[in-house]
């Protein structure tokens, strides 16, 4: 069996480009958790494309596998 790796992705508007600090924590868009990076970044792109006209709006991809097991030396 595979082992099973849990992508996040989420996004928000940022109060500055140049940091990660979100304008509104209530705010954020939880897209959801994928079982590949592949279907996470598919995820990703579509929100990226549909948010272009904002320039603050950014989204991101975690890898939860990572910090569910920190030894887990998986690139994707």
């Amino acid at each position: 069996m595979e082992k099973q790796l849990l992508h996040l992705v989420f996004g928000g508007e940022l109060e500055d480009l140049e940091k990660v600090q979100f304008t509104d924590l209530s705010k954020i868009d939880f897209v959801g958790i994928y079982p590949s990076y592949a279907q996470a970044e598919k995820a990703w792109r579509a929100k990226a494309q549909a948010t272009v006209d904002n320039a603050h709006m950014r989204y991101f991809i975690v890898h939860l596998h990572r910090l569910l097991d920190p030894q887990d030396g998986d690139d994707h």
